[in-house]
């Protein structure tokens, strides 16, 4: 049976912590990391009462998108709904986990998920990360009469394994030059090619490879598990290459071009929505720019990019000044832009752990927001 553990993996390879925002508190709340998953119930906010119906459902797990502890705890009381949520599920040894702006921040994510809801096409990220990517060089023994000896291909094959070489959607890239390198073994060595305190001049390749930072320990393992040098050379760089896999919000295309009514009445339709706060527009609307949750720190990025309309949650009166006609703005709402996730974390789960345990979707209402309409 999987534990939490082998479950928290499985996320955090689709959504690494390492993606995070810094303000953010992704990963496992609460629980025994050790413990056996009899079930997960998945929800968008975990309160008491979803801790209630994992109970009443056979789950010990509860997998979220907003993490229920966002601030420090300073007491267990049960002085508000948090605590009482943190209490409820320490007393019934239900584990939580949250993966938050890590989700949003993949392909795959939050983001995704909204711009199928909404029929996009040609999809890319909004507005990429930088800073998340390094260069690594090494050396290795090149002897083209050896047929018998692929150094290079299996040391590469051994970085691309941990998780290098990945460049957008091509996988296994590098690049090799030769050259000559020298060296001479010191006392006490025992150097894979030569013999100690006699100097060696060799023919080797210089290999690279890009990887994120966050494989930087695994790749660096891998580097050396796999080369046959006793001391293994080479450099790691941290580079400022914009990483077009990583990062907040998403754009698309429109099968075919909406008027601005129209283009609402989807909305509705297909988010589930009664209400959709909007900014005036005259034009049609076929580049949609998107971003689930609090996205209006993302308007400045949507106008730049030439989007005719975005759609997220939480804009503050003064934020829709932002579009200057030059969009339309559109507000869903926070529940509503997110609401979807739950088929994310569905799917992740169901194929990773196929038939070992139950994988459910909550049925307790969480959105604290109701509409008169």
């Amino acid at each position: 049976m999987p534990t939490v553990q082998d479950l928290t993996r499985l996320l955090e390879a689709a959504a690494p912590l390492a993606y995070q925002e810094s303000y953010d508190n992704a990963g496992l709340q609460c629980g025994n990391p050790q413990a056996q998953v009899t079930g997960v119930l998945i929800a968008l906010d975990c309160t008491p009462a979803i801790v209630a119906e994992a109970l009443r459902r056979g789950c010990n797990v509860v997998v979220c998108h907003h993490p229920v502890i966002f601030r420090p705890l300073k007491r267990l009381t049960g002085a508000n709904e948090v605590e009482q949520t943190i209490i409820a599920a320490l007393k019934n040894d239900v584990a939580i986990y949250a993966a938050h702006t890590n989700l949003d921040n993949v392909r795959g994510g939050v983001n995704d998920k909204l711009a199928e809801k909404l029929g996009l096409t040609n999809t890319r990220v909004l507005a990429p990360k930088t800073g998340t990517l390094a260069r690594l060089i090494t050396y290795v023994p090149h002897r083209p009469e050896d047929q018998q000896t692929d150094v290079a291909g299996r040391v590469l094959a051994a970085l691309y394994a941990a998780g290098a070489g990945q460049v957008g959607q091509y996988a296994d890239c590098s690049f090799r030059t030769e050259g000559t390198g020298t060296f001479t073994p010191g006392a006490g060595t025992q150097p894979a090619i030569g013999a100690p305190h006699q100097p060696e001049t060799l023919p080797e390749l210089r290999l690279e490879v890009l990887l994120p930072l966050h494989r930087q320990a695994a790749v660096l393992q891998a580097l050396r598990a796999a080369h046959p040098y006793e001391e293994v050379s080479y450099e790691l760089i941290k580079l400022e290459n914009t990483h077009h896999e990583v990062g907040s919000g998403m754009m698309g295309e429109l099968p075919v071009a909406l008027a601005p009514a129209a283009f609402r009445a989807m909305l509705k339709a297909r988010l589930l929505v009664p209400v959709v706060r909007h900014t005036a527009f005259e034009r049609d609307i076929k580049t949609v720019a998107i971003c689930g949750g609090a996205g209006a720190f993302l308007i400045g990025a949507a106008r730049a990019a030439g989007a005719d309309a975005y759609v997220t949650g939480d804009v503050k009166y003064h934020e829709f000044f932002g579009a200057e006609a030059q969009l339309m703005l559109c507000d869903v709402g926070h529940f509503e832009s997110e609401q979807f996730t739950s088929e994310v974390f569905r799917d992740l789960l169901t194929a990773g752990f196929e038939r070992t345990f139950a994988v459910l979707i909550a049925e307790t209402p969480t959105n604290p927001v109701q509409y008169d309409c």
